[in-house]
């Protein structure tokens, strides 16, 4: 086998190696960006922890199948660029969408979420729910709310004994 097509394997291999170990995944249409927007996209993904990265398709198409996602397949047309996060799973769905608001050029194809394909549209709506922090905050108010509400009823209960004692 000659070294050309070792390396090919090789790509392939790696690609499908990320689809699968990827936490979530998001392809994007980059085209009509400037250097310097693309560098500075790359720079918000990569302080998330997100590897972005542009790949020929037909690598990845080889890598998709490997991986058992040819779902993606479809839209692996033009030139595209793939986010691979592996830990959080909203991050690069974030940055891209916030992103592309700012950039209309980039636009969102479709992506995976937790090995699951995603459109569009749930890539958006992915990218519009609060962090991990902001949900744990509003669960921890939930539960608080009913001790809080019991305080100030109890509170409210003493207060009102005390004035028809004295």
């Amino acid at each position: 086998m000659n070294k050309a097509v070792e390396m090919k394997q090789a790509v392939v291999q790696e690609i499908a190696d990320k689809f699968k170990n990827a936490a979530s995944v998001v392809v994007v249409d980059y085209r009509g960006l400037s250097v310097a927007q693309v560098t500075e996209l790359r720079k918000q993904l990569r302080e998330a922890g997100v590897e972005f990265k542009v790949y020929k398709n037909t690598l990845v198409r080889r890598a998709t199948v490997e991986a058992g996602h040819e779902d993606l397949n479809e839209v692996l047309t033009g030139p595209n660029a793939i986010a691979f996060s592996n830990e959080d799973v909203v991050a690069p769905a974030r940055i891209i969408n916030n992103f592309a608001k700012e950039n209309e050029q980039l636009e969102i194809k479709a992506g995976l979420i937790e090995g699951a394909y995603a459109d569009v549209a749930e890539v958006k709506a992915l990218a519009e729910l609060p962090s991990r922090e902001g949900l744990l905050s509003m669960l921890l108010s939930v539960l608080q709310a009913p001790v809080r509400n019991f305080a100030l009823a109890t509170k409210a209960v003493a207060e009102q004994k005390e004035e028809q004692g004295a």
